[in-house]
Order: structure tokens, then C-alpha cells, then sequence
């Protein structure tokens, strides 16, 4: 079983893992000034939703080192890719904003044994589709 995809980018063993998931969801609200009151808000909608997925990658014992390669592919298309966990879950479409790789333990040839990533996600759909309707 898969642990996520995004689009047909498959994160689990041995292509790619991820060992942490952070998700930043916003709600916008307009406000105006008033003299001699705190300012008046409103609710005007949802705000972004960001996911950042951060891991390592050590191909000596596990992953690929062609992942962030893929993953660098995805995000030049500039297409949005649905992102889905493993549960089944639908996360909604997301692009690819960055990816940071830090690469370490560097052997006498120049490859490292150690790659950890951050991998940054913004959603651009504006409804997730019902689960139930696929099924």
C-alpha cells in the first residue's frame, strides 16, 4: 500500500518516502476600520491550503535516486496533481512550489548517502471530489 500519491508519483518504498506531513489551511477575512470601535470583519472565503512533505533519502538502503529528479519533472510542467493518501483520502489538486534538497554524507565520488527533502504543495482546486461519487 501506497502511503500517498500525487498524480502517478508513488510515495513508498523503494521509490520514495516522506516521515513527516505538514498541513497549513486559511480562512481569509476582510476587515474595515471604525472610529472609536474595534474593526468590523467578515468572512470572504477559504484561503490556501499547504502541505509540505519532508524526508530522506539514502539510496544505500532505501529510495531511489531518481525521485527528486521526478518529482523536480512534475513540478516544471506546472500542471496540478491530485494528491491522495493511502487511506484513500483525497486531498484535492495541488502544484508543486519547491522542492530544497540537502544532501550529506557525501562519498569520495561526489554522490551523497544521504538526501533529506521539503517538498512544498499549494492547493488550487476549489472542491475536493465526493468519494462516494467515485465509487
Amino acid at each position: 500500500m501506497a502511503m500517498m500519491t500525487l498524480g502517478l508519483f508513488v510515495f513508498d518504498l523503494p521509490s520514495l518516502t516522506y516521515q513527516q506531513l505538514q498541513r497549513r489551511t486559511t480562512w481569509r477575512h476582510a476587515f474595515s476600520d471604525r472610529v472609536g470601535a474595534r474593526p468590523l470583519g467578515q468572512f470572504v472565503g477559504e484561503g490556501d491550503d499547504d502541505i509540505t512533505l519532508t524526508g530522506m533519502l539514502a539510496p544505500v538502503a532505501f529510495g531511489d535516486v531518481g525521485s527528486l529528479d521526478d518529482l523536480r519533472a512534475m513540478g516544471k510542467s506546472g500542471e496540478a496533481w491530485p494528491l491522495v493518501d493511502g487511506a484513500g483520502r483525497v486531498y484535492g489538486a495541488f502544484v508543486i512550489l519547491s522542492l530544497d534538497e540537502t544532501q550529506r554524507s557525501i562519498m569520495d565520488n561526489g554522490v551523497p548517502r544521504i538526501s533529506d527533502f521539503s517538498l512544498a504543495l499549494k492547493r488550487v482546486d476549489d472542491e475536493v471530489p465526493d468519494a462516494e461519487a467515485t465509487t
